[in-house]
């Protein structure tokens, strides 16, 4: 009996204590996942823009947009004239972005080639760069479709590949109107309706 009384355990105010101290606990860990959520979605914002000062740079210093330039050939002989039509197209027509380039010989691809051996962004080739989530970035003209209630609508285009739903809507709400078929970014899909899955989010160049 001595030994049971002399036994000691945690009284309601120590729990009370641990409990507090683990409910700071995560709720730091929560905050600091918000933030992190926040700055990559303000990062993929930002590349975006990253991309259409490029696409102007070039355009201010060659009279052409990248991909379409009718002269590149003969500054850098590894990528193909464009037809200087001012479009990044095929012809005249809406093309679908190419998120997979390897080489020359489309307007599309030769665009990242030009831009970096313009020197205005880093790296070499003709692949394409990589957005905060992981797809690719492609520049076309193109139309993006009718979607939630909108209408087509025929332009230059930053496309992101495969962006999550909710970064979607957090952009476009943030940056935009909050409607995946109408304002200057747009999808191929009504991610503001979605609760799960990834998108093409596309930003209007001009």
């Amino acid at each position: 009996m001595k030994s049971l009384r002399n036994s000691k355990g945690f009284t309601l105010v120590e729990l009370a204590i641990v409990l507090v101290i683990i409910g700071i606990i995560i709720g730091a860990v929560l905050k600091g996942q918000e933030l992190i959520n926040n700055a990559k979605i303000k990062r993929a914002y930002n590349q975006y823009r990253e991309i259409l000062a490029a696409v102007y740079t070039y355009y201010d210093k060659y009279n052409y947009y990248p991909g379409d330039d009718p002269n590149a050939k003969g500054r850098w002989p590894s990528v193909t004239n464009g037809d200087g039509n001012g479009l990044i197209a095929v012809g005249i027509g809406s093309t679908a972005p190419n998120f997979a380039c390897t080489g020359t010989g489309t307007e599309q691809c030769d665009l990242w080639a030009e831009l970096r051996l313009a020197n205005i962004l880093t790296g070499s080739g003709f692949s394409n760069p990589r957005h905060a989530y992981g797809g690719a970035i492609a520049v076309s003209y193109y139309t993006m479709p009718a979607v939630a209630g909108g209408t087509p609508l025929l332009a230059h285009w930053i496309h992101f590949q495969n962006v999550p739903y909710d970064v979607c809507q957090a952009i476009d709400r943030t940056y935009d109107d909050g409607n995946a078929g109408a304002g200057s970014i747009r999808g191929t899909a009504d991610y503001m309706a979605a609760t799960s899955g990834v998108f093409q989010l596309s930003f209007k160049l001009d």
